[in-house]
């Protein structure tokens, strides 16, 4: 049964997942325990990139990545969604701009849980875009 969040829990998740492209993007990966509970799973393997377990490991393997990181990341269409008190799920879309100027949609399915006085992510998988209504087609849709 879905659990009612209040709205400064909302609040607070959202500043947590926004605030992950500001320190990406700018390069503060020594604060990633102010997005991130010690034993994150950042899961990547939809992108080809690998699963990664804490935040070392997060750290490291976006240093590794070095000038292949996107330069910015947007994040848009955010659901929250809880069935615990201390625990909520986020769907979100994320739109990154890369190095050579081109863009890429993903989505973001996030687990958070309140760690350390706030909201931290606890696991994030990424999954990529790359086809028009997920792939679906329509059945009335009929050939072009």
């Amino acid at each position: 049964m879905p659990h009612e969040l209040h709205a400064k829990d909302r609040q607070a998740i959202s500043e947590t997942l926004s605030s992950h492209g500001h320190l990406f993007d700018e390069g503060h990966l020594d604060r990633l325990g102010e997005i991130f509970t010690p034993d994150v799973v950042y899961d990547m393997s939809a992108l080809e990139a690998g699963t990664f377990e804490g935040n070392e490991a997060v750290r490291s393997a976006a240093v590794r990545l070095g000038a292949d990181n996107p330069i910015a990341h947007h994040l848009t269409n955010l659901v929250i969604t809880s069935e615990e008190d201390d625990r909520a799920t986020a769907r979100s879309k994320g739109l990154v701009v890369l190095a050579d100027g081109t863009f890429a949609s993903v989505t973001h399915l996030d687990s958070l849980r309140r760690h350390d006085g706030g909201w931290r992510i606890s696991r994030r998988v990424v999954s990529p875009q790359r086809t028009p209504l997920g792939g679906a087609r329509p059945a009335h849709a009929g050939n072009r």
